[in-house]
């Protein structure tokens, strides 16, 4: 390649991120529910050697208010579990990377740990994690163990949010380095298997991580040996400078939503300055710029569709992350340009998800290879290969293990 090597991942979400997507032509909201219609998704995704996909996940139904539950019913309600459907597309694919969306706040470390370690075994080394909270007081309610304030976007993204909102980032962050620990309380040569001796298992290569955090406490160990990458993956989403914070402290990939280049070089240096004050600057973090798509062959028929699709759902679609609307040569040129304020890849989000996967992986993936920016073939088996993530030692081993 020319230049160094761009990385891109794509969103999966229902019948694509525009709330009117299922109604069009090629869309399959019949299906929305069948694992052949996420296979399909992934398999495509695939083909165009992205490095992982994503799967949206939440503990209440979609709304058209991100903090709100609403009424409607012109839009796609219900949604499959994003770790179970992950771990039955795994045996259909060989490369790509999987990465589900959990929700930390009102789940448990232990549960997530070993859900985790078995899509690792399931993929053979390919799934990730990308963690969430759950600021909303209706989700609250369906688990009944805590109550939270109504909190609001601007809550969210202001640069001095509530102090649940803090606590919910913090409680976030002591929920990965739990399951950090936990994948890492078997050593990698823990299992013996010795028919002869009869020794299955090496006592002494088990370790209770005891961790003790603000929000919980885990003693471990886990029950699911070390995954295969030792560490998958962990993602998260940041708007601002609280989950900025989160991503320094805790993820090796985080996904923010820049405008331009100058906000996305300000955005990076925020996540870098977070990573050396957790004592991580040493470490590879990736920073990929959200991008929500709509392509086609020309920008007038990109716009057309985008026209059609928000006088459906009856007012212009917004996002909290760039929009583009045009061709795969135009968002080539935006992701290159972009990608000078410091960013390392790109997850995009189709609009609508069987078209504009498509028109990524046969339109902009070729664009990119062309332009020398963007793998030929897959290089390497594992999620943390493809990124150019070592795998990491294990914290609990004997020195030089």
């Amino acid at each position: 390649m020319s230049a160094s090597p761009l990385h891109l991942a794509v969103a999966l979400n229902d019948a694509g991120w525009h709330p009117a997507a299922w109604r069009e032509p090629d869309a399959r909201p019949g299906e929305l529910f069948t694992a052949g219609y996420w296979a399909d998704l992934v398999q495509e995704a695939e083909r165009g050697l992205l490095d992982f996909v994503t799967f949206e996940d939440s503990l209440a139904l979609q709304s058209h208010d991100p903090l709100l539950p609403d009424e409607r019913t012109d839009e796609v309600r219900g949604r499959l579990d994003a770790v179970l459907t992950a771990a039955r597309v795994a045996p259909l694919t060989r490369s790509i990377g999987l990465v589900p969306t959990l929700v930390a706040t009102h789940t448990e470390p232990f549960h997530l740990s070993k859900a985790i370690a078995t899509l690792d075994y399931v993929s053979g080394g390919r799934a990730g994690l990308r963690v969430q909270i759950a600021a909303q007081r209706h989700v609250a309610a369906h688990f009944g163990r805590r109550d939270l304030p109504q909190v609001g976007l601007t809550d969210l993204a202001g640069p001095r949010p509530p102090q649940i909102v803090e606590d919910l980032f913090d409680e976030a962050a002591d929920y990965v380095e739990a399951v950090r620990r936990l994948w890492d309380s078997w050593e990698d040569d823990a299992e013996i298997r010795d028919a002869a001796t009869g020794r299955f298992v090496d006592r002494d290569k088990l370790h209770y991580i005891d961790f003790e955090g603000r929000h919980f406490s885990v003693r471990g160990p886990a029950i699911t040996p070390r995954p295969p990458q030792g560490q998958p993956p962990v993602a998260a989403l940041a708007h601002a400078a609280v989950p900025y914070r989160l991503v320094g402290r805790a993820a090796d990939i985080g996904f923010v939503t820049p405008q331009d280049p100058g906000q996305a070089a300000a955005i990076t240096d925020g996540i870098r300055r977070e990573q050396e004050a957790a004592g991580r600057a040493a470490d590879t973090v990736h920073v990929f710029g959200e991008v929500l798509v709509f392509l086609d062959r020309t920008e007038a028929e990109a716009r057309a569709r985008r026209d059609r699709l928000d006088a459906l759902l009856g007012e212009p679609y917004t996002s909290d992350a760039l929009v583009f609307t045009g061709t795969p040569a135009g968002l080539a040129d935006l992701l290159l340009e972009l990608r000078e304020g410091g960013l390392t890849g790109f997850r995009l989000r189709p609009a609508d998800a069987v078209h504009d996967l498509r028109a990524i992986t046969t339109g902009l993936v070729p664009e990119l290879q062309d332009r020398g920016v963007f793998r030929r073939s897959y290089e390497a088996g594992t999620l943390r290969g493809l990124l150019g993530l070592p795998r990491p030692a294990n914290r609990y081993a004997p020195a030089g293990a």
